[in-house]
């Protein structure tokens, strides 16, 4: 897997795998909701940018962001609201937001021992993202399960 970028003329390059996603410099068009392009200007900046997509974009953060999205949870309420998710990669997928600030850890010294996760107020306000494309997600599932067995028939 390639894990790197590069910038070239007046684009800037993110390799995520194989997949080459292409983010164009040039003006914002103040009229719009959303900014035509993101302007990068330098190799660590869209590095970092990158690193945190990977992040938010694995299989199982934005899931842990939106069960944390209703508040507090235990460990094991977090595996019983994920039931799909290993206790081994729900440990990595935890520390990896804590790491970044998404999330708090909280260790209760009682008997058994008790972990309590939250969400930082910089894991709200990605939250509030989670939410609006979980939506979309839930409200177009059958168009995509469409697309894909139209695809998969004709390939």
């Amino acid at each position: 897997m390639r894990n790197y970028c590069r910038q070239a003329e007046e684009r800037t390059f993110f390799y995520l795998t194989d997949t080459e996603v292409t983010m164009q410099v040039s003006g914002v068009d103040a009229g719009k909701e959303h900014p035509e392009a993101v302007r990068i200007h330098d190799r660590e900046t869209s590095c970092r940018v990158r690193d945190i997509l990977s992040r938010v974009g694995d299989k199982w953060s934005l899931t842990v962001i939106h069960e944390l999205g209703g508040g507090p949870r235990r460990f094991t309420e977090l595996r019983q609201g994920i039931p799909a998710i290993s206790q081994r990669m729900l440990t990595v997928t935890v520390r990896g937001l804590e790491r970044d600030g998404l999330l708090t850890r909280t260790v209760h010294a009682t008997v058994p021992p008790r972990v309590d996760y939250a969400l930082t107020p910089l894991g709200h306000t990605l939250y509030d993202k989670v939410w609006a494309l979980v939506t979309w997600a839930l409200d177009h599932v059958e168009e995509v399960a469409i697309a894909q067995r139209t695809y998969d028939a004709g390939a």
